[in-house]
């Protein structure tokens, strides 16, 4: 029976092409990921494993394994002194680090995306082994007013040694003459970040305080172990200091940057399975269809002794070759595509500082997964048409040259089928119903895959109803489109396994389709109608601005109102947690949030608003008098005149600034401003000048908030839609293939057709019709499914989302219609030039 299969598989290699490439993409698609995740893996370890000349120890403010937060406590020179007096120390350098952005000549950010770090340090000891930083040009800054820089900014700017650049902090731009370059094995600064060295006072005095420092790094004498040192350390430290080993900061920091690549990981690996399960249908469709041409082969077979068994393990074997072959090709495709991705893997997160370059990483099982799981679909999806062959009796078989599939659909696949739809609709419905997005994405998740499901199953039963729609059309068309009609009408098997995968790649495009116009139409109405100023202005980290932002801007020409957004840590009713002060006229100036119970009026002094979700939470409502403690201390008596919808500019509870002036430390998040004229290009850049053409403030009106969150969205959907762009493809390999192998099955009909006079031309429009009605069907069904998947995401999203839209996007939708047929059409290429190609007499004598 191998040797059977094996014969068998060679002689209809141009069959199994189609179901050969298919699974070797799902396959490429596994491996490229695997391969990817585990090499960028590998460099992060690298990057931050605590090498030669390294801290032994590290001593922040806190125990956190990130750069150190705007506003920790800093480390006094007492500590750093301490430190250096202990026996088991070498060496201490205290390192004062904040964030800096620098720009470039023509006004551009240096930074890639990636972190912008300035820092400066003062080192007690002799010098190390391994230099903290090479310097390839100039020297280190001993003055204000000096600068070094990283030679990536530097080569992407165009810097040299004596030239000015602009840089900023959390305020108005400073200008810095450039003392020198430098290279650092920094894995933040090699992903696209920047890195601004200061002279060492002023470094502290930026990022922390005259004679403080925000970490200190300690190097362990000779033949002193870090943990011995870590020891003798802690006890030395102030109560707001904790020490660690570098070796365990270096580890943390890089599980850290690693979550980032497990996430992506994760993501991929879901739709190289939703690829895979596409390619099912295919693998199916294929086997259904050889086992129905080799009716009278597996017959004779019977006829001389074959069990069904024996039936049943030709058919597996020949599935085993097929994906043995496939999967191996698509590691080999997928080795090459990961080496071919690998000098953008740092791109993928520029906050998680991904290191890029080094050598591929492949593992063990970034090969055995793969082959796994190409071998494993191939056999999975091979398993009914086995067992179909073996079914086949010997004498029916030797009297007919093949048995047709059946044209409809049994009894237990309606009933699953109806089953399943029913119960992912309720699902779904159920997952829109509810409140919380956590809670209802997964309900939803599992509908949509259930409904899918089972619209699949009932393919057969719904081919009638759009048949009886389409078919009118198709027989309009000429004498072409009518036989394709009634082909298609007749092999109702081999169009609903064709159409399989089209419906669920179509679904799952039209739902993504619909969420991404939603969010779209919900950041335009957040841009338009909640903030009214004529402009915010942030830092580009989002952290905290300096005061002097809003007092440059309400002293700037053409300014007719300022306005700072601050917030402070509190406790509101025995909660810990982040208040909001503004002015309490910038919310009816300013501001227009949406309240869904009281309004603006009573704002102000101890009046407060509220977000809807933390008024749902804690059982809020207006009116309710909410104990309080402010910062320093100071206990108050609030009250709820407001509850308004949360949204990305304002959320939780807003106070008036004047009720927490005095009362302990508050940043500025953004400012707000508005001018005498109407917001554009000229207003924006004056603004900009004002402060200095900062690198670090972002000046944004409504309609750049609308931009920026399509942009965002855009780019959140790109990869999605990429990765179901390989599902869609392998869902029209399938009706090249299903179209391809009909055509080899009716080479006596098409012969006929030819003998009485239908010329090659003819032949090949019945082909294209016949994919143009796959298109159809399995696009109507996928875009129903997803159309209403969309909706219903769009609901649980649009509970805690402004201004989400549920009207449909009827042009993007055309869109995707358009693009499947055309993909319809150039799928039915190749098959009807085969088709055309048929000879008559040849073709007309076959059994």
């Amino acid at each position: 029976m191998f040797r059977t299969a094996w014969r068998s598989v060679c002689a209809h290699k141009a069959r199994l092409a189609m179901t050969v490439l298919a699974v070797a993409l799902g396959t490429a698609f596994v491996c490229a990921t695997l391969v990817l995740t585990a090499t960028v893996s590998a460099d992060v370890t690298r990057a931050y494993r605590a090498g030669p000349g390294g801290p032994d120890v590290v001593v922040r403010s806190d125990d956190t394994a990130g750069p150190p937060s705007r506003g920790e406590p800093a480390l006094p020179r007492g500590t750093l002194e301490r430190l250096r007096r202990l026996p088991e120390a070498a060496a201490v350098t205290g390192v004062a680090t904040g964030y800096t952005a620098i720009g470039c000549p023509d006004g551009r950010p240096a930074g890639d995306g990636a972190a912008s770090v300035g820092t400066g340090w003062t080192r007690l000891g002799p010098a190390p082994a391994a230099p903290r930083y090479t310097f390839t040009a100039g020297g280190s800054p001993s003055r204000p007013g000096e600068i070094a820089v990283d030679a990536a900014t530097a080569a992407r700017c165009g810097y040299r040694v004596g030239d000015t650049a602009r840089i900023s902090l959390t305020g108005p731009g400073l200008r810095a003459r450039i003392t020198g370059v430098l290279t650092t094995t920094d894995p933040a600064t090699a992903a696209g970040g920047t890195l601004v060295v200061f002279d060492p006072a002023t470094a502290q005095r930026r990022f922390a305080a005259p004679g403080r420092w925000t970490e200190i790094d300690v190097e362990a004498a000779h033949g002193v172990s870090a943990r011995r040192l870590l020891d003798a350390a802690t006890a030395v430290l102030p109560p707001h200091a904790v020490a660690v080993t570098g070796a365990s900061l270096a580890a943390d920091r890089a599980l850290s940057a690693r979550s980032s690549v497990d996430a992506l990981c994760t993501t991929l690996l879901s739709f190289a399975a939703v690829a895979l399960f596409v390619c099912c249908f295919l693998i199916a469709n294929t086997f259904t269809m050889l086992v129905a041409q080799r009716t009278r082969e597996t017959g004779l077979l019977r006829a001389v002794g074959a069990s069904r068994r024996q039936v049943t393990a030709r058919v597996l074997t020949e599935a085993l070759v097929v994906g043995a072959a496939a999967s191996l090709a698509g590691v080999a495709a997928g080795i090459a595509l990961a080496a071919a991705l690998r000098p953008y893997a740092g791109a993928l997160d520029k906050g998680a500082a991904l290191p890029s370059g080094g050598p591929l990483s492949v593992p063990w099982y970034t090969l055995a997964v793969p082959l796994l799981a190409g071998v494993a679909t191939t056999l999975a999806a091979s398993w009914l048409p086995a067992r179909r062959a073996a079914r086949i009796a010997p004498l029916a078989a030797l009297r007919a040259t093949h048995a047709p599939a059946p044209g409809r659909t049994t009894l237990v696949r309606g009933v699953v089928g109806a089953l399943l739809t029913t119960s992912g609709v309720a699902a779904v419905l159920g997952g829109a119903a509810m409140r919380r997005v956590q809670d209802g994405a997964p309900v939803l998740t599992l509908g949509a895959v259930a409904a899918t499901t089972g619209a699949v199953a009932l393919l057969p039963l719904l081919l009638r109803p759009v048949h009886a729609v389409a078919a009118p059309a198709l027989r309009a068309t000429g004498t072409a489109g009518a036989l394709a009609a009634r082909t298609s009408a007749r092999d109702v098997r081999r169009v609903c396994a064709a159409a399989a995968p089209l419906v669920i790649g179509v679904t799952l495009v039209a739902a993504l389709t619909m969420v991404a116009a939603g969010s779209q139409a919900a950041a335009d109405e957040q841009g338009a109608h909640v903030l009214t100023a004529d402009y915010q202005v942030t830092m580009d980290d989002l952290g905290p601005l300096s005061d002097g932002v809003e007092r440059t801007l309400a002293a700037t020409p053409g300014v007719t109102a300022t306005a700072s957004v601050r917030e402070a840590s509190a406790t509101v009713d025995g909660t810990d947690e982040y208040v909001t002060a503004l002015p309490a006229r910038a919310v009816p100036a300013l501001l227009r949030p949406r309240f869904t119970a009281g309004g603006p009026r009573g704002f102000g002094g101890t009046g407060v608003l509220v977000s809807d979700d933390q008024a749902t939470a804690n059982g809020w409502t207006v009116g309710t008098r909410l104990p309080a403690r402010l910062p320093d201390g100071t206990r108050v008596r609030l009250t709820v005149v407001g509850v308004y919808r949360s949204d990305d500019l304002l959320t939780g509870v807003l106070l008036d600034s004047a009720e927490l002036a005095g009362h302990g430390t508050a940043v500025t998040k953004r400012v707000l401003v508005t001018t005498d004229r109407p917001a554009g290009p000229a207003v924006r850049a004056a603004l900009s000048r004002a402060l200095g053409d900062s690198p670090a403030l972002r000046v944004d009106s409504s309609d750049d908030l609308s931009r920026a969150s399509a942009d965002a969205t855009r780019r959140m959907l790109g990869l999605p839609y990429g990765l179901l762009g390989v599902s869609v493809a392998v869902a029209f390999l399938g009706i090249a293939n299903t179209l391809a192998l009909s055509v080899t099955e009716r080479r006596r009909e098409i012969g006929m057709l030819r003998a009485i006079g239908m010329d090659r031309a003819g032949v090949r429009a019945m082909v294209r019709w016949e994919a143009v009605f796959i298109t159809f069907f399995g696009g109507a069904v996928g875009m129903a499914l997803g159309v209403f998947v969309g909706w219903a995401a769009g609901r649980l999203l649009g509970g805690g989302l402004v201004g989400y839209s549920y009207a449909l996007p009827v042009p993007r939708l055309l869109t995707v219609v358009a693009a499947a047929a055309l993909a319809g059409v150039a799928a039915s290429l190749w098959p009807a030039h085969r088709a055309a190609r048929t000879e008559v007499l040849a073709a007309v004598g076959a059994e």
